[in-house]
């Protein structure tokens, strides 16, 4: 902060000597804009916000990006007209449960704005959707400006896609999405678009509310590892997590060959990190920047090994509530004019006691503020219950527009994968000794023995996820599997685009297709299988499916109105 008594005096001695002829330096000329009287750049205060909602906007819109990125590329496969659970099914048979009307029960169980349009065009919306996302939040990750009307939007957009997705959007990241974009609407003004809105600083309840979302977080998690399997507990898990997680990457596979005092060192890490850091909130400035820190450090080793979506980058953005200007202001570049000068100076006229008029719109902005305050304490009853429940269930809502929600991950590790590979034969007898069965190959989750295994994240591939759920469970149990059978005996190119390989590329479609069931380990480092180029060694468990034909399915996709697919 500049002193203003010393720079103010200082020209008068020059004066001084000028007048009694007294040779003397060059006055010095005052200290510019936010530096001090040594003309250095001077420091940012702790105690404001303005810079960490820029921060945080800008990461919430990226993660917004990503998701409607997905949507975009998969809803048509997934959920179109055509996909493996059309939502316009889905939508029917809730019309169906409240007496066949669209009424505020049928809206309020599954809220999204695609009630209100032309069901004949299902993926023309789907694809309006996704691109308006992608637009908006594109604009604000670009121009680091947002307003509480683009904030609703993309909360709006997206928890439409959500509440129809039935089970390729049942992942907590997607509610834990919502609950921060909901929080991030009243991060903002309501009209203007600048990165500094001087007439709206930066509410605190908005900032405490996204503490108090890391918090169950972090905690919900490491409660729910705690009371569930006995392996969290005697700190082996780790020993099976890389090689069992839902889509391992290149790094899980060098993680999982540690020294067994490593996994339990990580396995007690994360027990600090999700069961004694989150408490540092509560505790001052100092111990919750460290929170902030530890927990984003956390989640960046989270990324480098494992692809879990984007939600490790999801759980960064609440974390960066913890940081003020002071802490923030090294990510942003020193000078005259720039963002960092302008927080400066407004810190400077607060010192002075400047401070913004009472206008109308501050005091109902502050009113606002208030009520989401109770609202959100009031939600959170259920979700406080819940995590001193020993009975805890994770990744759970209480509410339809998902705005306080339980949150946990890995309450149970599996000890061995299983994988549902999907073949095909051109050959016209299915159960023939000479039938040759061709693999189909996923976007990322393992099948190829030699192939590598992918690193996406915050990338999504939800088919690839659901195969893992599914290779666990039976096909009785997932009938989009069997769906997804149909159109592999089709050849149908939407689906296929959903695949990495299709063996009947070019050619006739085949005549069966069956799913196998298999065992997989990673391969050692430095072993036999390693050598041969192999990442993965596979064990047969026997068949997860029977080979299926298309007279075989035509009574099945009847009776739950899929479209059937035809040859291509």
């Amino acid at each position: 902060m500049r002193s203003d008594g010393p720079a103010m005096a200082a020209p008068e001695e020059p004066l001084r000597r000028r007048k009694a002829g007294v040779a003397g330096p060059a006055p010095e000329s005052p200290p510019g804009p936010g530096r001090d009287p040594a003309g250095c750049p001077a420091r940012l205060g702790a105690g404001t916000f303005w810079l960490t909602r820029i921060v945080l906007l800008k990461a919430l819109a990226f993660v917004y990006f990503v998701a409607f990125l997905v949507a975009f590329h998969q809803n048509k496969q997934l959920i179109g007209d055509r996909g493996l659970l059309p939502y316009r099914v889905y939508l029917r048979s809730v019309q169906q449960h409240f007496r066949g009307q669209v009424s505020w029960e049928t809206v309020s169980y599954a809220p999204t704005v695609l009630w209100l349009l032309d069901w004949s065009h299902m993926d023309f919306n789907l694809d309006a959707l996704a691109l308006l996302g992608l637009g908006i939040s594109s604009f604000i990750l670009v121009s680091s400006c947002a307003n509480m009307v683009l904030m609703a939007a993309l909360w709006v957009l997206y928890m439409s896609l959500v509440n129809v997705g039935q089970i390729w959007y049942s992942f907590g990241w997607e509610s834990q999405l919502l609950e921060t974009g909901f929080l991030g609407i009243f991060l903002c003004p309501l009209w203007t678009l600048s990165p500094l809105p001087r007439g709206t600083p930066t509410s605190r309840i908005i900032l405490w509310g996204y503490r108090w979302l890391i918090f169950r977080i972090m905690l919900g998690a490491g409660l729910i590892k705690i009371r569930g399997d006995q392996c969290w507990r005697d700190l082996t898990c780790m020993d099976f997590h890389y090689e069992t997680q839902p889509v391992p990457n290149p790094v899980a596979y060098f993680l999982h060959h540690s020294p067994w005092w490593f996994h339990r060192f990580e396995t007690l890490s994360n027990h600090f990190l999700e069961l004694v850091v989150p408490f540092f909130i509560f505790l001052g400035r100092q111990m919750c920047i460290l929170h902030g820190a530890l927990q984003i450090l956390f989640q960046i080793v989270l990324i480098i090994s494992g692809n879990l979506s984007f939600l490790n980058w999801l759980t960064i953005v609440p974390s960066l509530a913890c940081f003020d200007d002071a802490t923030l202001g090294f990510l942003f570049p020193s000078g005259p004019g720039c963002l960092k000068d302008q927080v400066l100076k407004m810190q400077e006229e607060e010192a002075r006691g400047a401070r913004a008029p009472r206008t109308r719109g501050s005091v109902a902005r502050h009113t606002v503020n208030l009520a989401l305050g109770v609202l959100v304490a009031w939600l959170s009853i259920p979700v406080v219950l819940n995590l001193l429940s020993p009975r805890q269930v994770m990744n759970s809502s209480f509410n339809p527009l998902r705005i306080v929600n339980t949150y946990g991950a890995f309450g149970s590790i599996t000890k061995e994968r299983t994988e549902v590979i999907l073949q095909g034969t051109a050959s016209p007898n299915a159960s023939a000794p000479d039938a040759k069965w061709e693999d189909y190959e996923f976007k990322c989750k393992p099948g190829d023995l030699r192939r590598r295994p992918c690193l996406i994240s915050p990338y999504h591939h939800r088919l690839d996820w659901l195969m893992w759920f599914a290779a666990f469970q039976t096909y009785e149990h997932n009938e989009w599997i069997i769906h997804l059978a149909g159109k592999l005996l089709a050849n149908d190119a939407q689906a296929l685009s959903l695949l990495a390989l299709n063996p009947f590329a070019g050619r006739a479609p085949p005549r069966w297709v069956r799913g196998e069931h298999y065992r997989y380990k990673f391969s050692r480092p430095g072993g036999a299988h390693a050598a041969e180029g192999k990442w993965w060694i596979r064990k047969r468990l026997g068949p997860y499916f029977p080979p299926l034909s298309f007279q075989d399915l035509k009574g099945y996709f009847r009776s739950r109105e899929w479209p059937y697919p035809k040859p291509e």
